[in-house]
């Protein structure tokens, strides 16, 4: 059984399995920018969120529900789903890949890393936590370098003002959603079994404005299409989601401080992928991005 195969992990220390998760899951993570970039040179975007949604969410339903005999969701659980799907499906990545139709892949994985901070401030305020001076110089640091990586992008419209805008607006709503999902009850429901609905569910949510937007001429179905789609769903929603929940399962900030290497590795791809060019304010930006990240995890680390 697919249980009996699983269990030669059980012999590899958990040190060198949460090794292994986090260096792989900072490659797979950012590469979705470098991706999306390139399904964007033969496909809407809203056709490229459809495709990813329907195949990570079935194949992880199937493997959940098929394979492994998971139990379904129950009353609750549903709802919870459904806005978790809504907030981080259906408008975080919505709002995300038309994003990428204005920004470079490098800023868009750069814009990534700074939720961590974004988490901590949505929190105070929605809890009424009293706001740290380290939070707001941490989301001070990361503003400064997103736009100052993106200075040089505007001056050669590898970006836009209004691209910028809604990128920054998705990381917003991945945080709450964020937020969200941590504050539920899930009553021991198998991660695969939330990923594969909530992926689902906002995969359907969405399904009414990629149809009202669809236009024939403007999508080329071809193997290098498929090709994104396929990575985007099966490497990123699927295998990098799940190396997530697992490292956050053992230890929440340990975790959050593999976000460090995403901008790094997420220029690298989008340099090597799509030809984007790494210059000193791309390195100054990503520097002071980093920095408000390592602010805020090192006070977590320390409470």
């Amino acid at each position: 059984t697919i249980t009996s195969k699983l269990s030669v992990f059980s012999k590899v220390p958990k040190g060198w399995l949460l090794l292994l998760a986090g260096l792989l899951f900072a490659v797979l993570w950012p590469s979705a920018a470098a991706a999306t970039k390139i399904g964007l040179q033969y496909a809407q975007p809203f056709v490229i969120c459809m495709g990813r949604f329907f195949i990570a969410g079935g194949v992880m339903l199937f493997v959940t529900h098929g394979m492994l005999r998971n139990r379904l969701p129950a009353k609750q659980e549903w709802k919870q789903l459904a806005i978790y799907g809504l907030l981080n499906i259906s408008i975080y990545l919505g709002l995300y890949v038309l994003a990428m139709e204005q920004v470079s892949a490098g800023l868009g994985s750069l814009a990534v890393a700074a939720n961590p901070v974004l988490i901590s401030l949505i929190t105070s305020f929605v809890y009424g936590h009293r706001i740290r001076t380290i939070t707001v110089i941490s989301l001070l640091l990361g503003a400064t370098g997103v736009l100052l990586a993106a200075w040089p992008l505007l001056q050669t419209s590898m970006a836009t003002p209004a691209g910028i805008a809604i990128l920054m607006s998705s990381m917003v709503v991945y945080s709450i959603g964020t937020i969200y999902f941590s504050r539920k009850k899930w009553n021991e429901l198998h991660m695969l079994t939330i990923n594969g609905w909530q992926t689902l569910l906002g995969g359907i949510f969405l399904l009414p404005v990629a149809w009202a937007t669809y236009e024939p001429a403007a999508n080329q179905w071809n193997g290098s299409l498929l090709n994104c789609i396929l990575w985007l769903a099966i490497p990123v929603s699927i295998i990098a989601v799940q190396l997530w929940l697992y490292m956050l399962r053992e230890n929440v900030v340990k975790a959050s401080f593999w976000l460090f290497l995403c901008p790094v590795s997420g220029y690298i791809i989008a340099n090597v992928m799509v030809h984007e060019p790494i210059g000193l304010y791309t390195i100054a930006g990503m520097s002071l991005v980093i920095a408000g990240l390592y602010l805020v995890q090192r006070r977590q680390a320390t409470k």
